[in-house]
């Protein structure tokens, strides 16, 4: 018995030392779900955050909203928070900044007036996603605002602006999908608390998928004009598995149209 117990221990202890000397990113996730034809996890399918994050990223607790008579439709909900440490490293210049977004949130947030949400953000705000996976490419469709991306995952085209939803570049760590995004343009926010960025954003993603209804997602973020160092946010997203799941259409742009375009409406002559 001693033997056994003895030869055990050592077995266990081997086990824990060969993990503890692994890169984070390379160990496996112990998937083992349907595969792509080219034998990589299928992520085909509507996915959704169930999360406050699009409201703020970091810890918050429920606040009121400004209109009373919409009572709690108008409210926020309180939320732990996606950020790895709780805290975004922002320069003292750029924290200024964020705190006036914050004032004028209700006013000034690019989701307010229908714009495509740009990356990261789209992938926890309160709506589905579809991901539509091929080998050479992935196609994202976000149903806010009709938004999408593509994801290359052999070589992309040349970038030539920086646009909403980035330039999406992918390839695979073992069963993560990690994705390098750049070329962002500097007109989207974080979340509706003002947290922003600016045109040299860098963001990294990975996919992990935990079983065939739930993916573990991160993102570093990258941007030495507003932060003092790389973070990251983390949350799971989840699969919908309703019987006739599918996209439906938010186009936006109609519902905003006065709020952008009615100064420009011609006046009749007095």
């Amino acid at each position: 018995m001693k033997r056994i117990r003895d030869t055990v221990l050592m077995v266990s202890g081997l086990a824990a030392l060969l993990l503890l000397s692994t890169p984070a990113g390379a160990q496996p996730s112990g998937y083992a779900g349907p595969r792509t034809k080219d034998g990589k996890p299928d992520l085909n399918g509507i996915w959704q955050a169930l999360n406050t994050a699009n409201w703020d990223l970091q810890p918050h607790t429920a606040q009121p909203g400004r209109i009373v008579s919409l009572g709690t439709h108008d409210a926020e909900p309180g939320g732990i928070g996606v950020v790895e440490g709780g805290e975004i490293p922002y320069l003292p210049s750029a924290l200024a900044k964020k705190k006036e977004n914050y004032e004028k949130r209700f006013t000034d947030d690019p989701e307010i007036k229908c714009y495509m949400p740009g990356v990261p953000r789209a992938t926890y705000q309160p709506f589905p996603f579809q991901i539509l996976q091929s080998q050479k490419v992935i196609l994202v469709s976000y149903e806010f605002a009709a938004s999408a991306r593509t994801i290359y995952m052999e070589k992309a085209p040349p970038a030539e602006v920086d646009y909403w939803m980035g330039q999406s570049v992918g390839h695979w760590e073992g069963d993560t999908l990690v994705v390098d995004v750049t070329n962002l343009n500097d007109q989207t926010w974080f979340d509706r608390a003002g947290d922003f960025h600016s045109d040299a954003l860098h963001v990294v993603e990975r996919y992990t998928p935990l079983s065939h209804e739930v993916i573990q997602y991160e993102a570093t973020i990258e941007d030495p004009k507003v932060f003092s160092r790389p973070w990251k946010i983390s949350m799971p997203l989840y699969r919908h598995v309703e019987k006739y799941a599918r996209l439906m259409e938010f186009r936006c742009a109609e519902f905003v149209e006065e709020l952008l375009y009615g100064q420009y409406r011609r006046r009749p002559a007095k």
